[in-house]
Formats: C-alpha cells, sequence, structure tokens
C-alpha cells in the first residue's frame, strides 16, 4: 500500500502554482498573440504642428504674446466682422477653459481680429479676461503654418514659450480639445 500524502503534496503545489501563475500565462498568452489588444488612448482631436515654430522669435514684438504672460494660449484668428460663427467660436474659447477646472488659470484665451475690431459691449459682457488684439504678420503667419488641408478658422494652442503646437477644427467639440490641452498640462512642467 503507497502513502497518500506525498502524492497530495504534489497536487497542492501544482493547484498553487496553477493558481498563481495561470492567470499571468492566460493574459500574455491573449495580449501577444493578439486576441487583445488595449483600446487607443483616443486623445488625439488636434493636428500636431509640424515644424513647431516659435512666435516669440518669429514675431518679438507681438502684443498678443506679451499679455499672454507666460501662460499657454488658445488662439481663435478671424479676419472678417464677428458674427454668429466668430460668437459660436468664442464661446467655444470660453467653454473649453472652464472645462480645464483646477488648470483653468493656466491658459489664456485670445482672439486675433482683423481690421475690423470686435464688439467691445458684447466681449465685456461674455468674455472678460479674452485678449484681443489686430496683427497683420500674425495672422499672416499663422496662415502660413497651418496645413492647408485642415479646415479654416479654427483654434491654435501656443505653449508658455510661444511655440505654436496643436490646430484644432473649426467645429470640434470643446471637450474633445480639453482633452488634449488636459493631456499637454499634466506633462508640462512650464506655464
Amino acid at each position: 500500500m503507497t502513502d497518500a500524502r506525498p502524492r497530495s503534496a504534489r497536487l497542492q503545489l501544482t493547484l498553487i502554482a496553477v493558481v498563481f501563475f495561470g492567470p499571468l500565462l492566460v493574459a500574455a498568452w491573449m495580449y501577444y498573440g493578439g486576441h487583445f489588444a488595449p483600446a487607443a488612448r483616443g486623445s488625439n482631436h488636434g493636428a500636431l504642428l509640424e515644424p513647431i515654430v516659435n512666435l516669440r522669435e518669429a514675431l518679438p514684438e507681438s502684443e498678443l504674446l506679451v499679455q499672454g504672460d507666460g501662460r499657454w494660449m488658445l488662439l481663435f484668428a478671424h479676419d472678417s466682422y464677428c458674427a454668429a460663427a466668430c460668437r459660436d467660436a468664442l464661446h467655444t474659447l470660453r467653454q473649453g477653459r472652464l472645462m480645464l477646472g483646477k488648470d483653468q488659470d493656466r491658459l489664456v484665451r485670445g482672439f486675433l481680429h482683423g481690421d475690423m475690431p470686435p464688439d467691445k459691449v458684447f466681449l465685456a459682457a461674455e468674455h472678460q479676461g479674452l485678449i484681443t488684439t489686430q496683427d497683420t504678420r500674425l495672422a499672416d503667419l499663422l496662415q502660413n503654418k497651418k496645413p492647408s488641408e485642415l479646415a479654416e478658422g479654427g483654434y491654435f494652442l501656443l505653449d508658455p514659450l510661444g511655440n505654436l503646437v496643436i490646430y484644432f477644427r473649426p467645429d470640434i467639440d470643446p471637450s474633445e480639445m480639453i482633452t488634449d490641452i488636459k493631456h499637454l498640462l499634466r506633462l508640462s512642467h512650464i506655464g
């Protein structure tokens, strides 16, 4: 008659190993075997502007950058009268900044207008803190640096050093834009 204790001990040891290593082996098999792939982060709603252009170097006398005070800037450029579409874009700027919550002080809003200045009463009532300026050289630079395949009338994101970083299409949902901006602010050690 054989002793059942060694056999029972081996069985217990095998079960412990399967319980410990089993999930690890199944997860590795699923991941590396192509049966499971993690979902993409989906935080690329804007278009990265390459090559990066530093506006402080290109236009050192730009009033917009002086007023930006070394913070991130979300900029909207519009060269004609600020009608309904322009006012909607300014609303998107304001809502986007508010959606940043505790980080909203790290971002300023800028409005680059054309020869016709915007309605000051409207701006004072609806968009306090919005930096407005008319700068043809900056408008031309922005137009030339935006990739031609991207829609007109969108938003530019500038970092605290004055670099043009991202372009957001004009019809973007503010929450999508803020997803990208929050990601950059979390990684940034400046501004």
